[in-house]
C-alpha cells in the first residue's frame, strides 16, 4: 500500500543504503542522514580502518551500520562486495554513488592515467556499483533507489578540472539511461548536483582567498554549502516521496547556476 502520511512518505525505516566514498564529508553527511531517517547504512571506502571508524561513529549516534571496503573502480572488487553482501543477506535498497576524486591540471598538460583515473572513480564506478546493486533489485522484484552525485560541472565547466567535469556531466546522462532501462523494474535513478560545499577535497579551494571570494561573490546565498544540506534531497529522492520521480538531476547550489 502507498504511504498515507508525508511523515511516512520519507521514512527509511526497514531499507538498507550502500553510499559510497562514504567514510567522510559528503558521503558521511548522507550516510547519517540516511541512517537518521531509519534506513540501515553500508559505509564503503577501499581503506578498511577508515571504514570500521565511520561505522562505529554511526552506531554511536545510534544508527544501524555496517562495512563494506571495496575499490569502486575496480569491476572485480565490487563483484566480490555484493557478492558479500548477499552472504551476509544484506539486501541494498538504495544506493549513492558518491565516491568521486579530483584532478585540477590544464588539459594541455593532463596526462592519459590521470584523466582515465578520474573518469574510472567518477562515472565508470557508478556504472559498477549501479549495474550490481541494479541486478539485485530487479531479482528481487519490489524496486529500489539509485542515487548518483554529480556537480556544478554535471551542467557548466571549468578550467583545470576537464576530466571531472566529463564525469559529473557523465553522471547526469547515466542516471537518465538507468532510469530509460529500469524504471519498469520500479527503480528511480536520480542525481543530485551539489555546489560548492565545504569538504576535504576542496579544502585548498576554501583556503584561498582569491577563490573563497569568487565562490561568495558569485553564488546569490554569497556562502559555501554544508555537506548535511544535501541531506534533506538525498532522503526525498530514496524514499517514497519520490517514486514518480526518475532521471533527474537536482541541484543544491544556493542558487549559483540560476545567475551564470
Amino acid at each position: 500500500m502507498p504511504p498515507t502520511t508525508s511523515r511516512a512518505l520519507f521514512d527509511l525505516t526497514g531499507r538498507t543504503a550502500l553510499v559510497t566514498g562514504s567514510t567522510r564529508g559528503i558521503g558521511y553527511a548522507l550516510a547519517l542522514g540516511l541512517g537518521q531517517a531509519g534506513a540501515e547504512v553500508v559505509v564503503n571506502s577501499r581503506q578498511p580502518a577508515a571504514v570500521d571508524a565511520a561505522v562505529a561513529q554511526l552506531r554511536d549516534a545510534d544508527i544501524a551500520a555496517r562495512g563494506a571496503a571495496f575499490d569502486v573502480a575496480d569491476e572485480a572488487s565490487v563483484v566480490r562486495a555484493f557478492e558479500a553482501l548477499d552472504r551476509d543477506g544484506v539486501s541494498v535498497d538504495i544506493l549513492v554513488n558518491n565516491a568521486g576524486i579530483q584532478h585540477r591540471k590544464p588539459m594541455l598538460e593532463l596526462e592519459l592515467a590521470d584523466w582515465q583515473r578520474v573518469i574510472d572513480t567518477n562515472l565508470t564506478a557508478a556504472f559498477l556499483v549501479g549495474r550490481e546493486a541494479a541486478r539485485r533489485m530487479v531479482a528481487r522484484g519490489r524496486g529500489g533507489k539509485i542515487i548518483n552525485i554529480g556537480s556544478l560541472t554535471s551542467e557548466a565547466a571549468r578550467a583545470t578540472v576537464a576530466p571531472y567535469t566529463v564525469a559529473k556531466a557523465g553522471i547526469k546522462l547515466l542516471s537518465k539511461s538507468m532510469a530509460a532501462e529500469w524504471a519498469k523494474h520500479d527503480i528511480q535513478a536520480n542525481s543530485i548536483g551539489p555546489g560548492y560545499i565545504v569538504t576535504d577535497m576542496n579544502e585548498a579551494l576554501v583556503k584561498n582567498p582569491e577563490f573563497d571570494a569568487w565562490v561568495k561573490a558569485s553564488n546569490p546565498a554569497q556562502r559555501w554549502g554544508r555537506p548535511d544540506e544535501l541531506v534533506g534531497t538525498a532522503v526525498y529522492l530514496a524514499s517514497a516521496a519520490s517514486n514518480y520521480v526518475n532521471g533527474q538531476i537536482i541541484y543544491v547550489d544556493g542558487g549559483w547556476l540560476s545567475v551564470l
